[in-house]
């Protein structure tokens, strides 16, 4: 009997506990739902955006940019080479070093050379003493053939040693001055007047011919060779100024549109263009990394918003508006970017007169209730109201 009475009593109490567990969830739904009992529904509450993060499109101008880039290169590079076989005996000058056209760089042993000159003058001299005794002779067998002493035939002979001798003499005065002129060209002279970029030997080798000794370089002026597209090069010519900036100078430069090239590269659609570009203080150096740009004027108005308004979905571009106080996702087709403005042409999809979120938010929910509102105090920002989803 008192086993039943102490089974029973557990069981009213665990009665109680379950009806207390009740009770306070329904209070909590009750408070959850504004008071209004369990079927409440929670109200739908507007998002605010401030004034600053909502534009109305604008027409504008928007000039066409064409971009291009390539290392920058000296035009006028000379390679100074060996002419002639001979060992370097010294060199004046090293990377860096200033030169003008004409100035001697360096001594080469051309001992081989001059004995070839020495002995193209002594066979020079030969060919002269045989064409001597070859004018001789044949004046002797004038006056005699004159006097009827030897025959015509004897004349002829004499003649054509004459003239054999005329011409040995020459070829040997040609093979003089080649040598000479060997002789002078092997030399290691400046032919431009610039600065030292490569040494390619030292004093001591041995050098053979048309081997590389010096590179020097006239960077008074520079160009960039780049390429542009297909379908933009029709709007360039030669003669239009270009906006070229350096890496390592934070300044832009103005250089000239100088050749545009009359086909397409192999297997591209890209056409080279190459910039001139004056530097006559030598502020900037071959091989420097340059970015090239061209600005054409745009003649017409294009409905325009900002960069920042443009989101995308699965490859489509699309803006959210506030139509009659609700948010509205409309797709759009753009055109033209200007990115030092920030703004983007807007070509189907919009007018004039709409309210477009001119920035990005997170969790918006078309048909939303969305309204402008001007603050005078901090609050929190659409961007974080956005950031729950209205249900």
């Amino acid at each position: 009997m008192r086993k039943s009475w102490w089974v029973g009593g557990i069981g009213l109490a665990v009665v109680a506990v379950v009806a207390a567990v009740w009770v306070s969830r329904s209070d909590w739904a009750q408070a959850a739902t504004g008071g209004h009992g369990a079927k409440g529904n929670k109200p739908d509450v507007a998002l605010e955006f401030s004034p600053r993060e909502v534009a109305q499109p604008l027409l504008a101008s928007m000039p066409l940019t064409i971009e291009f880039s390539g290392p920058l290169v000296a035009p006028s590079t000379a390679v100074v080479r060996a002419k002639a076989a001979g060992t370097l005996l010294a060199l004046k000058v090293s990377e860096g070093s200033r030169v003008k056209a004409g100035q001697m760089l360096g001594t080469v042993d051309l001992a081989e050379l001059n004995s070839r000159v020495a002995e193209r003058n002594a066979m020079l001299e030969s060919a002269r003493a045989q064409l001597t005794q070859a004018e001789r002779t044949h004046e002797s067998n004038q006056r005699l053939a004159d006097q009827k002493f030897i025959s015509p035939q004897a004349l002829d002979t004499s003649r054509s040693t004459l003239e054999t001798a005329q011409a040995q003499a020459r070829a040997a005065q040609a093979q003089l001055d080649a040598f000479r002129v060997g002789l002078r060209d092997a030399a290691l002279i400046a032919p431009i007047s610039g600065v030292v970029a490569k040494r390619h030997v030292v004093p001591g080798e041995k050098l053979s011919v048309e081997q590389q000794v010096l590179t020097i370089v006239d960077l008074a002026k520079l160009e960039l060779a780049g390429s542009v597209g297909t379908h933009e090069v029709s709007q360039l010519a030669p003669g239009m100024p270009v906006q070229v900036r350096i890496e390592g100078h934070d300044a832009e430069v103005t250089g000239r549109l100088a050749r545009i090239a009359p086909a397409a590269e192999a297997g591209t659609r890209a056409i080279g263009v190459t910039i001139e570009l004056a530097n006559p203080k030598e502020a900037f150096r071959a091989g420097q990394y340059a970015l090239a740009r061209v600005v054409l004027a745009d003649p017409a108005q294009r409905l325009t918003v900002p960069v920042t308004a443009i989101g995308s979905t699965s490859g489509q571009d699309q803006v959210w508006v506030i139509e009659n106080g609700a948010l509205v996702r409309r797709a759009v087709t753009t055109g033209r970017r200007d990115e030092r403005e920030g703004r983007v042409e807007v070509l189907q999809g919009l007018n004039a007169g709409a309210q477009v979120l001119a920035a990005r938010f997170d969790n918006l929910r078309e048909g939303a209730r969305a309204v402008v509102v001007a603050r005078t105090a901090p609050v929190a920002s659409a961007a974080a109201s956005s950031a729950v989803t209205v249900k």
